[in-house]
């Protein structure tokens, strides 16, 4: 009789047990699909915008090459006048202005262009570790001219996994640039620079690779960390604003998502997560 009981208790269990893990697979495949449908519909929504827009900034671009052309051609000019030195001096120097602030404005529309164009994945077997350590090396001249200490930490076991290694590095890089920036005012025995990856469960991606970017800079509030995605947001004097935008649709288009931890006067963590089980396909977003 007690075994009886017993037996029918341990099937009583074990058909809970199986119904709330049946219903967490349920669950986790909702949320799956509607992230799904989510990155669809923003990518459909920027795919637009970059298409208007894209046009407009080409068409900015080409008197831009034009009339900084012309200002290089005018000082040249000024240069053979027979003028008094100091008004020769003073117009060369004004359109010398005139030439750098051209320069400036077809930077910043190439940026934009790099950030609302067509991004297209050309996905290869890539292990993150090898990337991480060829994109450090590259990286280090920078390091050691801002007094930073880098550090890299690699999983290890990792295996390859299906990403275009391209625009990861371009990723990885703006978020390197990012912490270089944010560190330029600290104590320079302080500047630390750590390149961390590890693998894990994730709630809504499944197994994943995490890609630590930490900084000991002064770190983020709470607006700050609000603001640092959206485009042309910047703290930093002479720059865009579209790095870390570019950097986060890259990580998108893999599927992933860029997190982002930071705390006043602790420094900050830029975490790019990308799922391991993920589709080989290449993407055109």
């Amino acid at each position: 009789m007690i075994i009886g009981i017993s037996l029918l208790v341990g099937m009583i269990i074990g058909g809970v047990i199986a119904y709330l893990l049946a219903a967490r697979r349920v669950r986790l495949s909702i949320l799956r699909e509607h992230h799904a449908r989510r990155r669809a519909l923003a990518a459909e929504h920027l795919a637009e915008v970059g298409s208007m827009t894209g046009g407009l900034a080409h068409e900015i671009k080409n008197p831009l090459s034009t009339i900084g052309l012309n200002a290089q051609l005018l000082a040249e000019s000024i240069e053979d006048l027979s003028i008094p030195d100091q008004d020769q001096v003073r117009l060369v120097r004004r359109c010398d202005a005139l030439r750098r602030e051209t320069e400036r404005l077809r930077g910043i529309l190439e940026d934009f262009l790099e950030f609302a164009g067509e991004l297209h994945l050309s996905k290869t077997s890539t292990n993150l570790n090898q990337l991480v350590d060829e994109l450090a090396d590259f990286f280090s001249p920078m390091v050691d001219g801002a007094n930073v200490r880098m550090r890299i930490e690699p999983s290890e076991g990792l295996g390859a996994l299906h990403v275009d290694a391209d625009h990861l590095k371009q990723a990885l890089l703006n978020l390197m640039l990012n912490s270089i920036h944010a560190m330029e005012l600290c104590d320079s025995n302080q500047r630390e620079l750590i390149l961390r990856l590890e693998q894990e469960e994730d709630f809504d991606l499944g197994e994943v690779v995490k890609v630590h970017v930490i900084d000991t800079g002064p770190g983020m509030d709470e607006e700050t960390q609000g603001r640092v995605f959206h485009p042309y947001f910047t703290t930093k004097s002479g720059g865009t604003g579209l790095g870390l935008p570019t950097a986060r649709r890259i990580i998108e288009a893999h599927h992933g998502r860029l997190e982002l931890h930071s705390e006043v006067g602790k420094g900050t963590d830029f975490v790019i997560v990308i799922p391991i089980n993920e589709n080989t396909s290449d993407q055109t977003i």
